[in-house]
């Protein structure tokens, strides 16, 4: 895919959830302030919270396809993943601020009864925050965004957000007013749990940690088709955001030329970069066979 493509992409999706996100927060607040809910104002701070959000992924994905230069040869694709790690920072730090709000709430005693419109909100935040994560899950795949995957599962936890919401309203206005500040803690753990995950993704997107096993048998069976390729030697794969990098060691017949060695090496080379489109950069190392 063209950096151009992938930009525009990218910039498109985040554009429309911003502006899902400010109607969705502006709702929530709303209707938990008159409806006297604190779940529901504490789910609006939390889309508050995805507008910021989606703001660094637009800027991660306009950094990360900045080309190689003299002083990043290897590109700028990390760029995103360090993004994504700020993404889950901003993600736990709303679910310490939910947690807060609930347990404060719990510990003064200071419950209301919601009324009817937080119901209406909640069920309209579900099925518009579920809509959002599909969207955006189905854009991160197609262009290879861990930073628009992150916003997406940040999508999802909010939807997950409002459905605790609306089952502590509804509980709430059944004579259960506890579950509405309870329903809010709740969330917030599983929105803490979720944000670890994003962040230990980014993390080994920085560590150079290796392809997952299809992806390397792949490479192996491309390897061994090559004609002139008697073994492999070595192989070594490393994972650069949203890119691969390989690095293998063949063996063929000592006996061949240079010319003939190196030949074999360039079709190992591009046949990897042609056929796996992750792969941003093979490195093929030739070594004479022997038994």
């Amino acid at each position: 895919m063209e950096v151009s493509e992938r930009l525009t992409i990218g910039n498109k999706i985040s554009k429309i959830t911003i502006v899902a996100n400010i109607g969705l927060s502006i709702l929530k607040i709303l209707a938990g302030v008159f409806g006297r809910s604190n779940a529901l104002i504490a789910d609006g701070m939390h889309s508050f919270s995805d507008i910021l959000s989606t703001f660094v992924v637009i800027l991660g994905l306009k950094l990360s396809e900045k080309p190689a230069d003299e002083s990043h040869p290897y590109g700028h694709e990390r760029i995103e993943p360090a993004l994504t790690k700020i993404l889950a920072v901003i993600l736990f730090g709303t679910a310490l601020m939910i947690f807060y709000c609930g347990l404060t709430t719990i510990l003064r005693g200071n419950y209301q009864i919601p009324e009817d419109i937080t119901i209406i909100a909640a069920i309209i935040s579900i099925f518009t925050k579920e809509w959002m994560y599909r969207y955006t899950k189905r854009g991160a795949e197609q262009i290879e965004s861990s930073a628009l995957l992150a916003d997406a599962c940040h999508h999802r936890s909010d939807a997950f957000s409002s459905i605790g919401t609306l089952i502590g309203v509804v509980g709430a206005r059944l004579g259960y007013p506890i579950l509405d500040p309870l329903a809010s803690i709740l969330i917030s753990l599983f929105i803490a749990k979720m944000a670890f995950e994003i962040y230990y993704e980014a993390l080994n997107q920085l560590l150079d940690r290796a392809a997952d096993s299809e992806t390397i048998e792949e490479i192996k069976k491309i390897i061994l088709s090559v004609d002139g390729v008697l073994r492999i030697d070595e192989l070594k794969t490393r994972i650069h955001s949203n890119k691969i990098y390989v690095d293998v060691e063949i063996s063929v017949n000592k006996d061949l030329s240079l010319i003939d060695a190196h030949t074999i090496s360039e079709n190992v080379h591009s046949q990897i970069e042609r056929k796996i489109k992750k792969v941003k950069h093979c490195m093929v190392h030739v070594n004479p066979y022997l038994k």
